[in-house]
């Protein structure tokens, strides 16, 4: 009897143990909360939530639209065995065919998981790595060491490296070609200011198009040009957005707007900007741009007054049936974040808590059969 009180003991001492660690490391069960729901073709949202680097709490999170379900933390839940979960600093989230691709910086991975189930198919080790985006039976993966892994999706192995310029961060296909953004990011006194053009029939650079200084995002419309940002120095240079012409490869225009992040849908581009005043308290400005004319609209796309109550807008994302709009909300960039859901009027649907630092919104639609 003795025996197994001691057992029993040894047992409990190991579950709290395990409870620890898996606090220590930013691990918490799923939870589950109710918000409004919506008949749509599209399954869901995938909201990758970044945690604050060295804190291993990079973690993902899905909005069931059917049945109104907002579930956290669901990498852990679907991939028990993986005990360090999801790892630090989830940087970028991409669906191509059925999987789900999660690029993971500081912990120098891309997880490439089931997209119904979440469950993790396979990983690659990329060194700092950044972004990704796929062209036929490639992934290309941004790494701050100066160059784009490309991966092949079948056996999903890292199989050649090009060179760019320093620190790139995000990308975009447009024909055959792949543009990247270079920031220069860990060398403010020198700051990147390109964008590397590379023939992706022979991957390599043929080009780099001068923009401006700090190169962050990057997009493509549907006309074949790109919106790119600059983050400026955060001094006296300021954000802005530039148009380049693939057609010519060059800047064909800035738009004089503060930017921080934008997403485009059909012929409008959706973007806010922060700036900061004298006492470092920040300022969010939300906008409109019309790219079928490349001309900036008036007035904010948040029309209820929400904006106000959202402190450090993060992420960004326009529902592609109903043009819902969907803005993530770092707060305090240490503590538990939100998701807002607007309708296309911008009147506030629904805001629920996420995990820390909500960064990357991506649509899932579970493919006719």
């Amino acid at each position: 009897m003795k025996k197994s009180l001691s057992n029993l003991a040894v047992f409990g001492l190991l579950a709290l143990t395990f409870a620890s660690c898996k606090k220590e490391y930013g691990i918490i069960p799923e939870e589950q909360t109710k918000v409004p729901g919506q008949i749509s073709s599209i399954n869901g949202l995938y909201v990758l939530n970044e945690g604050n680097w060295g804190s291993n709490k990079a973690s993902l999170d899905y909005y069931d639209y059917a049945s109104g379900t907002y579930r956290k933390n669901i990498f852990n839940e679907a991939n028990p065995g993986v005990t360090l979960g999801l790892g630090d600093v989830g940087n970028d989230i991409q669906i191509y065919g059925s999987r789900l691709y999660i690029v993971v910086n500081s912990s120098n991975k891309v997880e490439v998981l089931d997209v119904k189930t979440a469950k993790r198919i396979g990983k690659v080790d990329i060194p700092n790595s950044k972004y990704i985006t796929f062209y036929k039976d490639n992934a290309y993966v941004t790494s701050y060491e100066g160059y784009v892994s490309v991966i092949d999706t079948a056996t999903i192995t890292e199989k050649a490296r090009i060179k760019v310029g320093r620190e790139p961060e995000e990308m975009a296909v447009v024909g055959d070609k792949l543009y990247v953004a270079n920031s220069g990011g860990y060398t403010p006194s020198n700051y990147e200011k390109t964008v590397s053009v590379i023939d992706l029939k022979t991957n390599l650079e043929i080009k780099k198009i001068d923009v401006a200084v700090n190169l962050n995002r990057l997009k493509a419309d549907k006309y074949g040009d790109l919106y790119v940002t600059s983050r400026g120095d955060y001094g006296k240079i300021q954000s802005n957005l530039f148009l380049i012409d693939t057609k010519k490869d060059e800047v064909v225009k800035a738009f004089d707007i503060r930017i921080s992040n934008l997403t485009i849908h059909n012929d409008m581009a959706y973007y806010f900007g922060i700036t900061y005043d004298e006492n470092w308290n920040s300022i969010a400005s939300y906008g409109k741009i019309n790219i079928k004319d490349e001309t900036k609209l008036e007035g904010n796309f948040i029309t209820d007054g929400t904006d106000k109550k959202i402190k450090s807008p993060y992420g960004i994302a326009v529902d592609p049936l109903n043009e819902d709009i969907y803005i993530t909300d770092a707060k305090d960039y240490v503590s538990p974040g939100a998701l807002y859901r607007f309708n296309k009027s911008g009147v506030k649907v629904f805001e629920v808590s996420t995990g820390d630092l909500p960064a990357h919104l991506v649509f899932y639609t579970n493919p006719k059969k």
